[in-house]
């Protein structure tokens, strides 16, 4: 892929933000709801360790709030001005949306947050 040494493709991909050759979960579909949050350890490729503190991924909650209300304010502008709908089809248009992509922003959110705190290294986990 072309982006791939970008933040962009780890965060999007859900590939290990230093080397981006394995995911970082071990479920690759966020909507099998019982095991989206759960994750290796560490990189099998380039040892790369995503939990690097106790607790570490409770930041993503903030970045988490910010991918809610973009994904908000995208079903209501399509809603309402796209669609006319009047604002309480538009109010549901929200909900419905922000029910339907939790788990891709629960994912996302996390996929931004360790992409912070990591860089790409090309030659990471080359022997």
């Amino acid at each position: 892929m072309m982006l791939k040494g970008t933040k962009v493709y780890s965060i999007v991909t859900g590939t290990c933000p230093v080397c981006q050759e394995e995911s970082m979960y071990k479920e690759q579909n966020p909507y099998k709801l019982n095991r989206v949050y759960e994750m290796h350890e560490r990189c099998s490729n380039c040892g790369t360790k995503y939990k690097i503190e106790p607790s570490f991924f409770y930041g993503a909650m903030y970045v988490s709030y910010g991918l809610g209300i973009a994904f908000a304010v995208a079903a209501f502008v399509i809603a309402y001005v796209f669609l006319n709908a009047s604002l309480l089809a538009s109010f549901f248009a929200i909900v419905g949306t922000l029910i339907v992509f939790m788990p891709v922003i629960m994912r996302l959110s996390r996929n931004i947050w360790i992409n912070l705190f990591f860089s790409y290294k090309k030659n990471a986990g080359k022997a």
